[in-house]
């Protein structure tokens, strides 16, 4: 494996401002579809007392006589829940760990950590956080994974890390990135250096094992090579919705394999899998009980983040039953169709960025062989160390949000 100079900055100095993960506290308010959550809010509503607070799973942090503020941007009842008698939040898509897109409850109420901070700087077009995976001994997987849509900061196996957005306020406004740094490349390089393109370089050039580390190529052309690829990473984690560019064969909307390479339904999936997830060397196909799904690459079987096989992982959170008696065990009687659609979406996402891991590795070495913009060189030009103040989150609001019991927030 290609290792990196000392020299190499990190990526907690140029994207200084991080938050830890979120902390559920309950599994019951995540699942692969909305429509879950909104049964198991109704079913905790008709139960009171002793069995509200059974049913909600409480913590240190939170039980039904908690009192907390709104999520920002989310607008839901701030009574305890010991009282509540009304609708829920409008469950919201994040994602769950490396790669896996469900819906959650933005409601503090019902999260011990939810982190609001992250929340205030979410926006529907700009904001990208990028979201350090954990590391195992001998386990394959990238550093990173980016994501458009709010991330929980999930790890499979071993310790999560940090969540970092892209901006430090809704809208596309104030980078979360060194001082200095954008002015500092683009002196170098001799060419305008945007904020999305030190992200594309971050989704290109970072590093795995130990800290994160972002070596910074000298060479103008290199660099321009490496933004588009890492663009085109971006495009893929994001699912379409970030970098889209369709002269770079970037469309928006969900990456798709070429035709003949797209896997299908060969045999239909069960309706109540009960079998683990299986593959199949031969055929390259997914077996799912009786139901297979190809091609699928041994690439895209093999594909680890986060400690474990991606697709194992995304099957088994669908597939483990829930705790007779809890809200967990509130879930669709029959496997949705759906489902099936989006594990066709994640096979072509792991597909096309297997492709990409070769023009990676020879871009990491051409890195390695040539000029570079080191820690030292910023240090001399006062980019580092940032100001502690660029490691903080920036006040970003602008409107009322509802504290405990219809009081009002103070930032």
């Amino acid at each position: 494996m290609l290792t990196v100079s000392d020299e190499a900055p990190t990526l907690a100095d140029l994207m200084p401002w991080s938050t830890a993960p979120l902390r559920l506290g309950r599994s019951w308010v995540l699942a692969p579809e909305a429509a879950t959550l909104t049964a198991r809010w109704d079913r905790l509503l008709r139960a009171e007392g002793a069995e509200r607070e059974r049913l909600f799973h409480p913590s240190r942090a939170r039980t039904t006589h908690t009192g907390v503020a709104q999520l920002p941007g989310h607008p839901v009842s701030t009574a305890r829940l010991e009282r509540e008698d009304g609708p829920g939040a409008e469950p919201v898509r994040v994602l769950h760990g490396p790669f896996d897109q469900q819906w959650l409850l933005p409601d503090q109420r019902l999260i011990d950590a939810a982190r609001p901070e992250l929340w205030r700087v979410a926006d529907d077009t700009h904001q990208v956080y990028a979201v350090e995976l954990a590391r195992l001994p001998q386990v394959p997987g990238p550093p990173l994974t980016f994501s458009a849509l709010l991330p929980d900061g999930h790890s499979p196996a071993g310790r999560p890390g940090r969540v970092r957005p892209l901006f430090r306020r809704p809208g596309g406004v104030d980078p979360n990135l060194a001082p200095g740094l954008l002015g500092h490349l683009a002196k170098r390089l001799g060419v305008p250096v945007p904020a999305g393109d030190v992200l594309a370089w971050i989704a290109v050039a970072g590093t795995a094992g130990g800290p994160i580390e972002v070596p910074l190529t000298a060479d103008p052309e290199l660099w321009a090579e490496g933004v588009a690829l890492g663009r085109r990473l971006l495009w893929l984690h994001t699912r379409g919705t970030r970098c889209a560019d369709p002269e770079a064969e970037r469309p928006a909307g969900h990456p798709r394999l070429p035709g003949g390479r797209r896997p299908y339904v060969r045999a239909a999936l069960p309706d109540a899998p009960r079998e683990p997830l299986a593959w199949d060397k031969g055929e390259e196909a997914l077996v799912v009980g009786d139901g297979r799904i190809a091609p699928v690459p041994e690439a895209v079987w093999e594909f680890h983040a986060g400690g474990t096989r991606v697709l194992e992982t995304w099957f088994a959170l669908r597939t483990e039953p829930g705790a007779a008696g809890t809200l967990d065990a509130v879930r669709p009687a029959a496997w949705p169709r759906a489902r099936t659609t989006e594990l066709l979406e994640l096979i072509s996402v792991l597909a096309l960025l297997a492709e990409e891991r070769p023009r990676r590795r020879a871009l990491a070495a051409r890195v390695a062989a040539g000029p570079r913009i080191g820690a030292g060189e910023l240090r001399a030009a006062h980019v580092l160390p940032v100001p502690e103040a660029a490691r903080r989150p920036a006040s970003v609001l602008d409107h009322h949000e509802e504290g405990p019991d219809g009081q009002f927030v103070l930032l």
